[in-house]
């Protein structure tokens, strides 16, 4: 039986095992799919050890630790420093990053020629996947971080003004996630217009109060359980070749 999983840390609820074990009951395929909770990334190698495992989904901590571990890479892994898919063939490691398929598309979705300047909250590895699509897509891309860092915004720092010239606001960060989705980015929801788009990454709860906050507003939503669908389907076309 062919044997797939996801690496990270910790691992709760994950839509990668509940898609891909639905998938495979649905497509009758001999296949299973099992989350791997290791504590360190140097615990990989031990992983690969079972010669059933033909691909892996990569989430938080691990999708820029991973990368040294890789043999080779795609041209968004290199550009993006951040994998969220692995393919296994005899032993070599070739590294993807199908979180970029997957904003793209659902970004396209709702997007509007007026969101000429975005804002992205949060730094991390999915926060990297989506400047890169901005940058593609020719709009001005700013990020949002806790930590006074060059060339970034502070949460402090946003105000109205900063606000209403960005009227795209991405969350990447894990603000509001399940279970703590009493929470959400500081930023001044007061600004939001109806010509505003809010996208969160996050799909557990599937309207976050960030969501909330710009529906109130007016504003596009979106969040982030189609892009989820589509990198999971582009996960499973490169493993399969297909």
């Amino acid at each position: 039986m062919k044997l797939y999983g996801l690496i990270g840390y910790p691992l709760g609820h994950s839509f990668s095992k509940k898609y891909f074990t639905e998938k495979f009951e649905v497509e009758n395929l001999d296949c299973r799919f099992e989350n791997f909770p290791i504590e360190q990334i140097d615990k990989l190698p031990g992983l690969l050890q079972n010669k059933e495992l033909l691909g892996l989904c990569v989430t938080i901590p691990y999708k820029e630790k991973v990368i040294p571990y890789l043999d080779e890479i795609s041209e968004e892994v290199y550009h993006v420093k951040a994998c969220n898919s692995i393919k296994i063939n005899n032993g070599k490691l070739t590294g993807y990053n199908t979180d970029v398929a997957g904003f793209e598309q659902s970004l396209d979705s709702k997007l509007r020629s007026s969101h000429t300047h975005a804002l992205v909250l949060g730094t991390g590895g999915a926060a990297k996947a989506v400047e890169y699509v901005l940058k593609k897509k020719n709009i001005t891309c700013t990020k949002v971080s806790r930590k006074p860092s060059p060339g970034m915004l502070t949460y402090d720092s946003l105000t109205p003004a900063v606000i209403k010239k960005h009227l795209l606001i991405i969350n990447a960060s894990p603000v509001g996630t399940y279970p703590n989705d009493n929470q959400c980015p500081n930023i001044p929801y007061e600004a939001i217009t109806s010509d505003h788009f809010l996208f969160d990454l996050i799909y557990n709860p599937p309207k976050t109060i960030f969501l909330q906050k710009g529906e109130e507003k007016g504003a596009d939503t979106l969040n982030g359980y189609d892009m989820l669908v589509e990198q999971a389907e582009a996960s499973w076309r490169i493993w399969n070749n297909q």
